[in-house]
């Protein structure tokens, strides 16, 4: 499978990006480049690897619920620039 210099401007069009003809030569050979890695790859024989979704293992780091003080409301709204009732009020975004 190759890139064409088609597929570059096809793409770069989808992506309403401008390219310069030397950019659309590059990024073809670049893309290029990568498949033909992918392909070298390819040849690899990974037949005595075990797939894997990660490379290293993985483990939780859960840590026990723990019930702790909190603030109360009027210390929590105290620093509030305007408040209403027992919340913070703030600009409306929409």
């Amino acid at each position: 499978m190759t890139i064409s210099l088609k597929d570059v401007e096809h793409v770069a069009m989808l992506a309403r990006l401008k390219l310069s003809d030397e950019e659309k030569e590059m990024y073809t050979k670049q893309l290029n480049d990568i498949l033909k890695y992918a392909e070298q790859l390819q040849e690899l024989d990974t037949e005595k690897v075990k797939p894997t979704a990660h490379v290293l293992p993985l483990k939780n780091v859960f840590r026990e619920d723990k019930v702790h003080q909190h603030l109360d409301t009027e210390k929590a709204l105290a620093n509030a620039p305007e408040r209403e009732e027992n919340f913070f009020k703030v600009p409306k975004i929409i």
